[in-house]
């Protein structure tokens, strides 16, 4: 089931930050986040009007996502930046899909004219999934990161919206 994260569902989304921050690539940082640092960070989403969206089963989140700016500046609004994330356990059984499909939903009713993926380009899961989607490569940022004592390389893929019909300049 593909809901509206709570406050409850942070220990889980937790556990899959932090499990993608200790053993892949997905997560181009080194620490793990606590608890806290997680309530801050749903906290923060839920009062700039972001969503974060989990997959539940058997009573328990096994996947969730979100969307963000993708730049500061004022004339970057209509574009957003993704992820997903999905519990070791539960991968290869189409939630990360789900979830992303939620997530373009909400875009596209939100009217953003722009969703973009930046993705480990040696993940190519990640990669097909967005494909499978209707997102293209846009760009690949040579050894942008160093983790697991390798540099990596991060691959832009972009997925055009509905947008705005009449955007303003604000």
């Amino acid at each position: 089931m593909i809901r509206n994260a709570t406050e409850k569902d942070l220990v889980d989304i937790l556990h899959i930050y932090n499990d993608a921050i200790l053993h892949t690539t997905a997560v181009y940082s080194y620490t793990p986040q606590t608890l806290e640092s997680r309530e801050a960070w749903f906290e923060q989403k839920r009062a700039e009007g972001y969503p974060i969206v989990v997959c539940e089963e058997d009573d328990k989140v096994v996947g969730f996502a979100t969307f963000g700016p993708f730049r500061a500046w004022p004339a970057y609004k209509y574009s957003i930046e993704h992820s997903v994330y999905v519990d070791t356990q539960y991968r290869k059984k189409g939630i990360g899909s789900s979830l992303l499909n939620e997530i373009i939903a909400i875009a596209k009713e939100r009217k953003y004219m722009t969703l973009i993926a930046g993705i480990d380009a040696m993940n190519e899961k990640s990669i097909a999934m967005h494909k499978n989607f209707g997102f293209v490569y846009s760009g690949t940022i040579q050894k942008a990161g160093f983790k697991f004592n390798r540099w990596l390389d991060l691959a832009f893929y972009q997925l055009e919206l509905n947008g705005p019909t009449n955007p303003t300049e604000e």
